[in-house]
């Protein structure tokens, strides 16, 4: 693993950390490969409930794939959109915590997180077309997925620059606080959904997700729903309500 991407897991909570910050946590082969390995380790782990994603330092969350290894032609977008891909099908329940600006394949990168969280003052752009280049295909479709094809086009083919308040206002984040409250408003999401009951939370994700891109399987969304209402987590959530008391949850 590369010392530019970092992991750690905190209880039910894991947190990965871009930590580049000299290159504003720009993304080569090396990165992208470590990402791609820990979201597997993640996927794989019965004990994670949720992750974050942030940055090192207090300027850019990310800026996207490294340019000059773009350039070099040691990376390709096929491989930027990999990780990009297995970040938006995790199971569990993602947060961006953008500790700065976003820029590049950052700002798709935080789009596959299903939640964002930005500070005072940082910005938004994704300059491709200032450059001459043709986003990749699958992030295209992200992009329409998540915020609608009029805004992908301001972001887009406009290569448009949004600051902080506009991305709140366009539903890019979820949250906006002063930078001292990131980590404070970060954790505290966090703990809520990691203390959610995870059989109910995963299988909600996976149908919303199925929806977004144009079309639920039935079949599979009852089978998830049928399996939420025969599990033990169920009948400890009723327990808890009628004792008043917090449900101990065990994603079974």
């Amino acid at each position: 693993m590369t010392d530019t991407v970092l992991y750690e897991q905190t209880g039910h909570i894991g947190r990965l950390t871009l930590n580049n910050p000299a290159r504003h946590n720009s993304l080569g082969q090396g990165e992208l490969e470590a990402i791609q390995d820990y979201l597997s380790a993640v996927e794989m782990s019965s004990d994670v409930r949720v992750l974050i994603v942030t940055g090192a330092g207090e300027k850019t969350f990310c800026a996207g794939a490294s340019l000059a290894e773009l350039g070099a032609g040691k990376i390709s977008g096929d491989c930027f959109q990999a990780t990009t891909d297995q970040l938006a099908a995790l199971s569990v329940p993602t947060i961006a915590s953008l500790n700065g600006n976003v820029f590049g394949g950052g700002v798709e990168l935080a789009l596959s997180c299903d939640f964002r969280v930005g500070i005072e003052g940082s910005r938004m752009r994704v300059p491709a077309a200032a450059i001459g280049l043709c986003y990749p295909i699958s992030g295209i479709n992200r992009f329409v997925e998540r915020l609608g094809v009029n805004l992908a086009k301001r972001i887009l083919v406009a290569s448009e620059e949004f600051s902080a308040d506009a991305m709140l206002e366009i539903g890019f984040l979820d949250h906006l606080v002063l930078p001292a409250q990131r980590g404070q408003m970060t954790d505290k999401l966090a703990q809520h959904i990691a203390g959610l009951a995870p059989l109910a939370v995963k299988s909600m994700k996976q149908i919303l997700q199925q929806a977004a891109a144009g079309g639920i399987d039935m079949d599979e969304a009852r089978e998830l729903s049928d399996r939420c209402s025969s599990s033990e987590d169920l009948q400890e959530g009723f327990a808890a309500q009628r004792e008043k008391r917090q449900p101990r949850f065990q994603g079974a």
